[in-house]
Parts: C-alpha cells; structure tokens; sequence
C-alpha cells in the first residue's frame, strides 16, 4: 500500500502542484519567522556581550534634582567627576570611563536631518591614558579633543558627504551649532544599528549639553586581572547617591539579553499567528484537493477494495500520499524560508536599521516545527477525504457511483453549521454590548461564527449564487448559465473554495472597517479640538530647550503661542499629570469647552481640572488643594475652574509660572503655535529660522498636526495587509485548483459542449465567469462576516475615543469585491486554457 501512495503521487504531480504551493507558503511563514527571529536575537545578544565583555561593573543614575520624596543627598543630575574618582580608587579597579548622552541631529548639506529623529543620539568622547575611547574605533582622524570638533560614525558621515576637516551643523534640543569633524568612527551602538546617527563630543560639552558640568549618567568600571566583579560592585554600591545603581557587567548583558528575547517573542507571535492563519486558509484548499483526487480515483480505489485491501488499507493509503506531498512542500517551504530571513534581514538594513553581524542561525526547533506543522496540516485537510474514501463500498465505485451525500448528512452539517453560527453571533453581539470587558467574548464568538459559516457556506452558495445566475445569462448567454450551473454543480467543492477568500476577506475586512473608523475619529479629534496652526516638537520626541519658546514667541507674525510643559503634583499623596501652559493664548490654540468657572483664573495662579478628574476626586470649582510639588516643596493651589476632557491636554492646567522655579530643567514636550492669518509658506519659514534651522526640530502644519495623530492607523493597516496576503495568495491557489480539478473532470461535458457548438471563446468564457462567480461569493461571505466584526471591536473601545463613530469603508469594500472579480479572472486564466484546448473527440471518449 506504500508503494501504492507513492505511485499515486507521481501518477497525479500537477494535480498535487497547488497543494505543494499552500503548503510551502505557510511552511516558508514559519521557518522564515523562526530563523529570522532567532538570528536577530542571536546577533544582538552577541552585540550585548560584546559591549559588557570589559565592563565589571556598569553604573546608571536618574535625575535627582526633581525629587518629591525630597531625601537628602538625592539631588543631584547624576554621577559627580568626584564620586567616579573614589570608585577609581577602589581596590580591584583598573579603569573608570564616565558616560554621558542624549540627542544630537546631524543635518546634511541641504539642511535635512540625517536619520529618523528617535534614534539619533550624541554620546562623550572618554579616552584612556593611550587617547582612545575603545568603544568606537576610528577610521579616520580622531576623537573631538576641543569644544567645536565632534566625531561622527561612519554611516552618518557617508550619508551627509562629510569627511574629517568639513563643517558639520548639530542640532539639540537647543540652538544649532556648528563644530569641526575631527574623525570619522565605526561603532556597535544602538542607536547606528537602529538606522540613526551618533555624534561624539567632547566631554565638557557633552555634559553642558544634556546634564551638568562635573556629572555623568553612567560609568563603566573595569576591574583589575583577577579581581571579582562581586567585590568591586560592593565596593561601588557604597560609594553611589540614591539616585543611581550598580550591577554587574555579564549581569547586565544577561539582561539585556532577556529583554531582547521578550520583545523578539512579541514580534515572533505576531508573524506566527499570521502563519497559523495562512496555514489555515490551506487546509481548505488541501482537503479540497484529496476531495476531488479521490473522487476521481473511486474505481482504482475500488480495485483495491476488491483485490484485498481493508478499509483502513485504502485509509492509510491516501494518508500516506498526504504525508508525502507534506514531506515534499515542506523541504522546499523551508528552503524558501531560509530565504525570507535572509530577504527580512537585508530589507530591514534597506530602511536603514543595521543588524549586527551574526551567522544565519537555523535551530533545530525551526527544523522541526517547519517540518511537523507542514506534514500535520496536509494529514489533517486529508483526513476527511481518506475516511470518505475508505467509506465506497466496492462494488458500487465499480459501477462508477460515487459517495453522495446523504439527506441525513447534509441535515446534520447545517444544522451544526447553523447552531455554531448563531451562537458564534449571540457572543459577538454580547461582547460588543459589555464596552471594554467584552473582547475575549468577541473573540471566542468570532471562531465560533467563523466555523459556523464555513460549515453553512455549500447550503448558502445555492440561494446566494442563484440570485446572479440570471444576470450571467442575460448578458453572456449560454457561457452564462453554464457558469451559473456549474459554480452550484458541486456546493461542498464551491463552498470549500469560498470558504478559503472569506476568511481572507473577513480579516481584512474586520481589519479596515476597524481602522477606518478609528483613523475618522481621530482625526476629528484632532480637528475639532486643535486650532493652532503649528506644532513645533523635537525630532526625537524628547523635550525642547526653553530658549526654542523664547526664540518662537519672537517670530514674526506669531499671534499665540503656548508649551505644553509636563509636570506634576501631588494631592494627598496621589500623582496628577499636569500641562503648564500659557495663559489666555491656551484657549485660542485649543478648543476647551468649561463646565465651570474660567480658564482665565489660569493667569491668577489657579488651575483648571478635567470634569472627569474633578468627578472622580470630588473636587469642585472654588476648592483649595494642599499640594507637593515635584522639588518636594508644599503649596496650595484654587480650582478656578473645570473643563471636558482633552485628549491632547493633561487633566490638570496651570500656568507656566505656577511650577517655575520648582522643575530643574523644565520638560517642554511641544510648543503650539497660532499666526496671524493662518499658515502658510512664509510663517513656517519665519518658525524655522526663528528656531536657527535647527534639524533636530520639527516643525508641522495642520496637516502633518493630522496625519502625526492619525498617519499610524494607516501605516498599521498596510502592514497588517501585507502579512495577510500569504492567506490570500493560498486562496487564489485553491480558485486556480479548483477550476483545473473541475475541468479535469467535466472533459466529456466540455468535449460534447464543443460538438454542439460551443466555440472555444464560451468555453474560457465559461470556465472565467465560473471562477468570478465562486470568488465573488467567497468575498461578499467574508465582507459581510468582517463589517460584523469591526462593528463589534469598536463598540468595545466606543468609549475610550471621544466622538466614535462607526464608518463603513464603502469604497474600499468596492475595491475588495472589484479583485475578488480579478483574482477569479487571473485564476481561471490555465483552466480556462487548458479546457479550451482539449480535442472534442478525445475528450467525449474520456470516462
């Protein structure tokens, strides 16, 4: 009986080919994930150790000036020159190098900043006693040694055209300056590998910039050749302020090292559940398949019957055969996933995120679960059609009598199909009606409606599908209800076909209807509640120096302007949020609508709360707070007024010079900025020049104000589109199997419909409309399933988004069902070829 399945395999290769497809496909999804996955955490973990291999002991601090708790000894910006001089003294100490950063934004020649803002970063330049930093070594010239020369990596330099002797312009969270470039380097750092930039400065400079003079953020210590780490890192635990820690260098790298496997498992789980999806998506198509071999096989099989074989023979025969074709698809599957690793690794070095060097790393778990889950699947979608086969009794597959369903069959399928259906919709609709806690009833009712219309789909192709069989024949005449007949001739191969594009479609679907949405609100949030005309932040989403207020608020054709600096305080122990803003201009930036009182007590010194704020603290207009403000100094604060909730503002408003003075370094998140006239050309050049054209600042009209708060739904959705294209690549694959099966089978038809006079233009027009027919319903199941769906997930976070409201993305939808047309055009292109071409008189002699 192996040798059977074997021959059966070779006997029916191009009838197996889209099988082999589906299933390479979803195989290549995992192995690709898996191997990419484990290279990037192999490559980094490597990096991580690479870069503690000399650290002992790795020393980090916070700011301590801005401390509530108020503990003496605690503010301090970091670590002092003095406290790293004591650790050098240290028995077992061999070297202390001081760290300092923050962010640094190089402009190239046209003025553009040189990378993507968040990752661009500006460290010190700490030489040893031989003059090198051994964490960068340099290609070219050397390591900034006064206050207008940095050094920059590699990348950067090649991207701006900079060499060692040019002018570089740098830009902070300050004014622009301009330095010399001393040396050109090569680095690990994170912040080159992530696709940014690295500036080194000297060391004054670099702790003007971002700390204090004298201060450091961190320091590596390196202990003397046979000195134990745990006796150092005692030794500099008690040398340390509050505000900073000390841990082991290979404890440190460890964990790292597990930080990075928890977000590689995130990223790992997200393309796997997308691979489970394609896989999915599969079965249909690979049960679809062994459907229609076996019913093409019944009178071999039944020779088998009759010459011997047992049931559970002819069972494990067809099984066998899957398990061939699973063995087969995965092998290349997993050469092709080798491949999108690879493709996934270069792609992101594309986008300008650097990987470190590292050997393609191919686990045995990749190995397995790309050869397990490729066989267990194409077993499992065979499982049905082998029973059904063992199922022919033998004398009656000799007289050509096919396995038809029976009444009580099919009774008992819709009746399961319709009870899973409505159940699966009784939970969405519950889960919708309970907001926020009804998502895991969402999701559980979403599988159960999913399986339930799967199961239904042959029993509703009929209905559905007779509503368009006269308009087929209307308008294409006898090709048209050849088509309309043959796309019901067989509802569980159409509904099985179907069943692969709606579960596509349904997810897209669900997917855009829920983005759409969300994307409208948010934009008219943004529109409804922002007037201002410029938002001026920083590049790297960190906080603007003060002076960019100062230098704003005196250009030209400015007519209100106000930072949004954040603060806080304490009200009986508990932290509040708080926006310090500027008084009277705040109310012609932003709509805030009052429920009580006036923002106007904002420039007596009182603060507006949110309804919701005051609500839930029984706070009232008129009420005096007793707060701590974050200097640890006390105070008292008026309610001089309420206000509905902003989602751009924090709950609490104050004034500017209400927490003056006790913020060390003020944090000025955003500037917002209204001219007069509204914007245009000219005031966002004056904004810029204000600012020194600084590349580091960004500033953003109305428009980018938008799509800043709304572009990422966008960027989101292509994504998730992108990954869910495997699923329906596999589904137009199971439309092409499906149309070629079927012409497979009907060549005597075709044969006797070519003798009649049918051209050879109906007979592909035929088998087209056939294939537009079954995919049209396929998408018009998964359009309808996913609006349910995106409709009920929204309802659960309804609340959550001032001014939801359900949008139903008709023009999209349009497009949806326009290539599931094309995708049933493109599909019936070889079958339809193929039946057009067949010699009418052969083919009325095939049996």
């Amino acid at each position: 009986m192996f040798r059977t399945a074997l021959r059966s395999v070779l006997a029916h290769k191009a009838r197996l080919l889209m099988t082999v497809l589906a299933v390479m496909l979803g195989v290549a999804f995992v192995s690709g994930t898996l191997v990419f996955t484990d290279t990037l955490g192999n490559a980094f973990r490597n990096q991580s150790a690479k870069s503690y291999k000399d650290v002992s002991v790795a020393v980090s601090s916070h700011d301590g000036r801005d401390n509530s708790e108020g503990k003496a000894g605690s503010r301090t910006p970091g670590i002092s020159a003095a406290t790293l001089t004591r650790i050098g003294a240290l028995d077992g100490v061999s070297s202390v190098v001081g760290r300092v950063d923050g962010f640094a934004g190089v402009a190239d020649r046209d003025g553009k900043l040189i990378g993507n803002g968040w990752s661009n970063a500006g460290a010190n330049f700490a030489p040893a006693k031989d003059g090198k930093d051994p964490a960068y070594t340099f290609t070219g010239g050397t390591g900034p040694t006064r206050d207008d020369q940095i050094a920059l990596d590699r990348a950067t330099a090649d991207k701006g055209g900079y060499q060692v002797g040019d002018t570089v312009r740098v830009g902070t969270n300050g004014p622009v300056r301009e330095f010399t470039l001393s040396g050109i380097f090569t680095t690990e750092d994170g912040a080159v590998n992530a696709g940014g930039s690295l500036v080194l400065f000297d060391t004054a400079v670099a702790q003007k910039l971002y700390l204090e003079p004298g201060f450091f953020q961190n320091a590596n210590v390196s202990a003397e050749p046979g000195a134990s780490d745990a006796a150092v890192l005692a030794g500099v635990k008690k040398l340390l302020p509050d505000n900073a820690t000390a841990q082991t260098g290979k404890r440190l790298s460890e964990d790292q090292a597990a930080d990075i496997e928890k977000g590689l498992s995130s990223l790992n789980q997200m393309l796997l559940a997308f691979a489970a999806i394609a896989l999915f998506v599969g079965v249909f198509l690979i049960s679809n398949t062994f459907t229609m071999l076996v019913a093409q096989r019944t009178k071999e099989l039944a020779l088998l019957r009759a010459v011997g074989a047992s049931r559970r023979q002819v069972k494990r025969s067809v099984l066998t055969e899957a398990a061939v074709v699973g063995v087969i698809a995965s092998a290349v599957g997993f050469v092709v996933g080798l491949g999108l690793a690879t493709g996934l690794r270069s792609a992101m070095g594309a986008f300008g995120a650097q990987i470190p060097a590292g050997p393609l790393v191919v686990s045995p778990t990749a190995v397995a679960a790309a050869f397990g889950v490729g066989v267990l699947i194409t077993v499992l979608a065979a499982w049905l059609p082998a029973r059904r086969a063992a199922k022919i009794p033998p004398v009656a597959a000799m007289s050509s009598v096919h396995a038809v369903a029976t009444t009580k069959s099919l009774v008992v399928r819709n009746s399961i199909g319709g009870a899973l259906t409505l159940l699966g919709s009784a939970g969405i609709v519950a889960g919708a009606a309970a907001g926020s806690d009804g998502r895991m009833l969402i999701g559980a009712g979403a599988f159960l409606a999913m399986i339930g219309v799967i199961v239904l789909i042959p029993l509703l192709s009929r209905p559905v599908i007779a509503l368009v069989r006269p308009l087929l024949q209307g308008a294409f005449g006898v090709s048209g209800k050849l088509a309309g007949q043959n796309a019901v001739r067989n509802p569980r191969r159409t509904g099985a076909t179907a069943s692969a594009l709606a579960i596509g479609l349904t997810l897209v679907t669900g997917l855009t209807v829920l983005g759409v949405t969300l994307g409208s609100a948010v934009d008219r949030m943004t529109t409804d509640n922002i007037r201002a005309d410029y938002l001026v932040q920083m590049a790297s989403g960190g906080s603007l120096d003060p002076s960019a207020v100062t230098a704003l608020d005196k250009a030209p054709g400015v007519s209100a302007l106000s930072p949004q600096q954040s603060a806080g305080i304490k009200v009986k122990g508990e932290f509040h949020s708080v926006s310090a803003v500027t008084p009277g201009d705040i109310q012609r930036l932003f709509t805030v609508p009052t429920v009580s009182g006036s923002l106007d007590t904002l420039a007596r010194g009182e603060i507006a709360v949110s309804d919701k704020t005051a609500k839930s603290n029984h706070w009232r207009t008129g009420d005096t707070l007793p707060v701590t403000y974050t200097d640890g100094k006390p105070g008292s604060l008026r309610i001089g007024a309420t206000f509905e909730e902003n989602s751009f503002l924090s709950p609490v408003l104050v004034s500017t010079d209400v927490v003056k003075g006790h913020e060390s370094k003020p944090y000025i998140s955003e500037v917002w900025v209204a001219t007069k006239g509204g914007s245009s050309a000219a005031h966002e050049q004056a904004l810029v020049d204000a600012l020194g054209d600084n590349p580091g600042i960004s500033v953003k009209d109305r428009q980018d104000i938008r799509n800043t708060y709304g572009g990422f739904i966008n960027t989101a959705l292509n994504i998730m589109y992108g990954l869910l294209a495997m699923a329906l690549i596999i589904a137009v694959l199971g439309v092409i199997n499906t149309l070629a099966m079927s012409v497979f089978e009907r060549q005597q038809e075709i044969g006797m419909l070519r003798a009649i006079g049918l051209d050879r233009g109906k007979v592909k027009r035929m088998i087209r409309l056939e294939a537009v027919v079954i995919s049209l319903f396929g998408a018009v199941v998964g359009v309808g399933l996913g609006s349910f769906l995106g409709w009920a997930i929204g309802r659960t976070i309804a609340s959550s988004i001032p001014g939801y409201a359900l949008v139903v993305p008709w023009e999209r939808i349009g497009i949806f069902l326009l290539l599931a047309g094309v995708v049933g055009v493109l599909a019936a292109l070889w079958p339809a070829r193929s039946a057009a071409r067949l010699n009418m008189l052969t083919a009325i002699k095939t049996e």
